[in-house]
């Protein structure tokens, strides 16, 4: 006997929407930025074995790309003492004054370039805003807006900054001339006493840690202000599709 011949009905849904091209590119931007982040968060704080850590910590410079030892082909660190080559006497600053100078426009730079890119609006900006203040969207032409606004709030922050320099260096000593008692960068402004926590391996590569991410940083601003000035110049920041 033959049996009859079923139908089978099978319901499919409809495929879903193809996102738009425009949220592709912006989850592809988020993904290659989270990764990055991740790969150098993971590279500060990869554990490293006890004993290079106990033989080397202590004698780290920060300069170990370079075999140890910084970059300076000209001796432009060592115009200061005249063991470069002849000159006037305090005609140049001290290595001292140098390493000081270094460490703040660092952590000028790393400020700057988060508030650049917590307040920026489109691209990869996160379009934040404090209310209150005046609306700029381009972040060059930020502080002349907020300058103008708010002109109180502006010059506090203006002498509030001049007390921090004049203090930072009134009371340890001419580092200009190489005379200063305080090691640069140091404020003595630890009232959490995160530094008590740590052990002088710790300190020292947190302080190397800093100085790079410093440096980073103000690469990072160049790369800024080259990319307003000169369209093209920054070829990163365009796979990126700054703003």
């Amino acid at each position: 006997q033959q049996q009859p011949h079923q139908t089978v009905h099978v319901h499919t849904s409809p495929p879903a929407p193809t996102p738009p091209t425009k949220q592709i590119d912006t989850m592809a931007k988020l993904s290659a930025a989270v990764f990055a982040a991740l790969c150098a968060t993971t590279a500060a704080f990869a554990p490293s074995s006890p004993s290079a850590a106990s033989t080397t910590a202590l004698s780290a410079t920060g300069f170990e790309e370079v075999g140890g030892k910084p970059f300076d082909p000209l001796s432009l660190a060592k115009l200061g003492t005249g063991e470069s080559f002849d000159t006037f006497p305090n005609m140049f600053p001290d290595e001292q004054f140098l390493k000081e100078a270094e460490i703040k426009h660092g952590r000028q730079a790393m400020l700057a370039w988060t508030g650049v890119w917590a307040t920026h609006e489109g691209g990869m900006g996160l379009g934040m805003h404090i209310p209150g203040l005046p609306v700029e969207s381009d972040w060059t032409k930020a502080l002349a807006a907020f300058a103008t606004d708010q002109p109180a709030m502006f010059g506090t922050i203006l002498l509030f900054m001049a007390i921090i320099e004049g203090e930072s260096v009134g009371h340890s000593g001419d580092n200009f001339r190489g005379k200063s008692t305080k090691t640069p960068g140091d404020l003595n402004f630890d009232y959490l006493g995160l530094k008590k926590k740590l052990t002088p391996e710790q300190y020292e590569r947190y302080t190397i840690v800093e100085t790079k991410n410093g440096r980073a940083a103000m690469i990072a601003m160049a790369s800024l202000f080259a990319f307003e000035s000169i369209p093209g110049s920054v070829p990163l920041m365009d796979i990126f599709g700054a703003q």
